[in-house]
């Protein structure tokens, strides 16, 4: 993908007549026995894993428990991710305890600071000035970043392409470090509600493994924890804008286009459904971000055709080709760099 500005005559239209394809086929209808199904199993895989890691004890097979625990820490942020949009609960009350829970407590990721920051993605996804997920804090996502960008980022960006998946190993201590940083800000919501439950995460979490392991083999279950959570949630999102194209003030989109230009869907049966959370239709779920993760499938039909109508191009990869578009737009990103030396 080039970044080239995409300018459309805006059509507000377009995205109202799909939305009254979406409302009358009834996809925006809550799924609580869905929900009361998939939150049981993640919290019962959640809570097997604690019992595996307590019978394993003091055995470096707990490498292992932390790479499966792991896993499911990833099903409950992509739980809390599903909450946040009101997709479980349509109040905001219930939405919120349920998040903070799962999210704070559980899982060590601030639900206040991660739902803002979610929120002004979806408002503007691909947006260099306006979308935090392609800020360039370490990673650049476009040429003109690469262009302006000083210090680490700049460094990183000239081989980006190939540190990619090792720098995800840290986005799990990211998503901590962030969540604490968040409240110093006066504008969070429940500061210190956040802040009590994001300490009683940790609390529990090194109390045990340090309580049942030496301290070399819980320094190594908790690197290893870190690790897998961070690159398991790196891979459920980098398939869905990584390598679209990235937007400036220039571009001048509707709604509509907005969401489905600078998205991707994932192709793949029930397995990728689990293993992404949903998050592979992510189109469907951009324009429609509270829409249940199970109605997603069903609207990607209707969702298909409309685009067709409107000559908008739906794009739609599999799993490996989607991480292979990802990775090729990040060198070319930053091949200007490499050439320069810098």
């Amino acid at each position: 993908m080039t970044d080239v500005p995409v300018t459309v005559e805006a059509r507000g239209s377009d995205f109202a007549r799909l939305a009254r394809k979406i409302n009358q086929a009834g996809l925006l209808d809550r799924r609580p026995l869905y929900y009361t199904v998939r939150l049981g199993l993640v919290g019962t895989a959640f809570v097997a894993g604690w019992v595996a890691f307590a019978l394993v004890g003091d055995s470096w097979w707990t490498l292992l428990v932390a790479f499966v625990s792991a896993v499911t820490f990833a099903q409950v942020a992509l739980v809390a991710h599903d909450l946040a949009h009101r997709q479980v609960f349509r109040n905001r009350r219930p939405s919120e305890i349920a998040g903070r829970t799962v999210g704070n407590l559980l899982i060590g990721m601030g639900y206040g600071w991660w739902t803002d920051k979610h929120t002004r993605h979806h408002a503007n996804p691909n947006h260099e000035d306006h979308d935090p997920d392609v800020s360039p804090a370490v990673i650049v996502w476009s040429v003109e970043q690469a262009e302006r960008v000083k210090g680490l980022p700049r460094f990183v960006a000239r081989s980006q392409a190939w540190l990619f998946f090792p720098l995800l190993t840290l986005e799990g201590w990211h998503l901590h470090v962030a969540s604490f940083k968040a409240l110093a800000k006066g504008s969070m919501r429940h500061r210190a509600l956040e802040g009590a439950l994001l300490v009683l995460h940790f609390v529990w979490f090194f109390g045990l493994i340090f309580t049942v392991l030496p301290f070399g083999k819980a320094l190594a279950f908790a690197l290893v924890h870190q690790a897998v959570f961070g690159v398991y949630l790196g891979c459920t999102f980098a398939p869905n804008h990584k390598g679209m194209p990235i937007l400036t003030k220039e571009d001048e989109l509707d709604f509509l286009r907005k969401q489905v230009l600078t998205s991707r869907n994932v192709r793949g049966g029930w397995i990728v459904d689990v293993a992404l959370g949903g998050l592979n239709y992510q189109i469907e779920h951009h324009l429609f971000p509270n829409m249940p993760t199970p109605n997603l499938r069903k609207a990607k039909p209707i969702v298909m055709a409309h685009c067709a109508e409107l000559g908008v191009a739906y794009l739609e990869s599999g799993l490996v080709s989607s991480y292979g578009q990802a990775l090729r737009h990040l060198h070319e990103v930053g091949r200007p760099l490499r050439e320069a030396g810098a």
